[in-house]
């Protein structure tokens, strides 16, 4: 039903109203006019372009080409990788193979400058960063950890309970691009154990061996000094959950051997040497059997140094049953 009550506005609230209605309408509205303008593409380090070109960033503007790249060359690969991710210019200028160059030949030091060379050339259509990505390698920035658990019986009480522990231990590998890597058993978190992998320590029980690396497959031999000399030999296949990663290890072998006193004269000797050429079930001490494990073989899960304190490997036993290495 149609009202007969009529209310008159004031002049004045007409016109603010008509106003307010104005600036609403007429609001501006920047962001419109980026519709339809292509970016021009900022030009890598070091090109032979003649055309000046002046970059909007203030970074940029501050910071010379020369001295960036001169920033980039003491990043590890790793960050490098991060900060190509920043804009154009810097995953231009991460491109440049001098920087992967240098982080190749870090990496492969010991097959030497003229190799690694031949197989860039001849593997990887000569870019340095190919070679970085796709060559299998093993990671030096961090420590590669195997986590396992077992089932132990506990004692009876009053033969009403029966209790039953879950033991859990890890592995600890840290590799050394000297082709010398440190090794340690222990039920200690990777943030414990990260702090004392430097050196060898009989205190702390971490022991020295040698490896070698042959495609994607590690040889490793580390000897246990005692009243009977046990060498443990180990045979890893390096894998990645992404390109590049190298960031797990299979476990292939694990064998525990006995060694002849006359063939090792002192700890410092070349312990893989020695054990080349040796049967997986050979000994040389009867009374050190070759015993072959068939537990303890879970794969390690590459941690690297700065993430020691805040990985998932730090949780207790209650919270671990969903860890799956991957």
């Amino acid at each position: 039903m149609a009202s007969d009550i009529s209310i008159s506005t004031p002049p004045e609230l007409g016109w603010s109203s008509r106003l307010i209605t104005m600036q609403f309408m007429g609001t501006e509205r920047p962001w419109l006019n980026l519709y339809g303008n292509r970016v021009r593409p900022v030009a890598p380090f070091g090109s032979a372009s003649s055309k000046p070109f002046d970059d909007p960033a203030l970074i940029h503007r501050c910071l010379p080409d020369e001295l960036l790249f001169e920033v980039f060359s003491r990043m590890s690969p790793y960050s490098l990788g991060r900060a190509a991710c920043v804009c154009r210019k810097w995953r231009y200028t991460i491109r440049n193979p001098i920087l992967w160059r240098s982080a190749c030949l870090k990496a492969w030091q010991l097959s030497g400058a003229l190799t690694n060379y031949k197989i860039a050339q001849s593997m990887y259509e000569g870019s340095w960063r190919k070679m970085w990505i796709h060559r299998p390698r093993i990671r030096h920035d961090g420590l590669y950890v195997s986590r396992n658990t077992y089932i132990r019986t506990g004692v009876a009480e009053w033969k009403v309970t029966n209790p039953v522990h879950l033991v859990c231990y890890y592995r600890y590998l840290r590799f050394f691009p000297n082709d010398k890597f440190l090794y340690k058993i222990s039920s200690q978190k990777v943030k414990e154990v990260a702090k004392i992998m430097v050196r060898a320590s009989k205190a702390d029980c971490v022991f020295k061996g040698d490896y070698t690396l042959s495609g994607e497959q590690i040889e490793a031999v580390l000897l246990y000094s005692g009243s009977r000399r046990t060498v443990l030999r180990m045979r890893l296949r390096i894998r990645g959950t992404t390109v590049g990663a190298n960031n797990r290890l299979d476990m292939l072998r694990l064998v525990t051997t006995g060694v002849n006193e006359s063939e090792i004269s002192n700890d410092g000797d070349d312990i893989l040497g020695v054990v080349e050429g040796w049967q997986e079930d050979e000994t040389h001490n009867p009374d050190v059997p070759a015993i072959s494990h068939r537990r303890g073989l879970s794969p390690f899960v590459f941690v690297p140094f700065e993430e020691v304190e805040t990985s998932v490997l730090n949780l207790p036993v209650d919270k671990m049953d969903y860890f799956v290495p991957g």
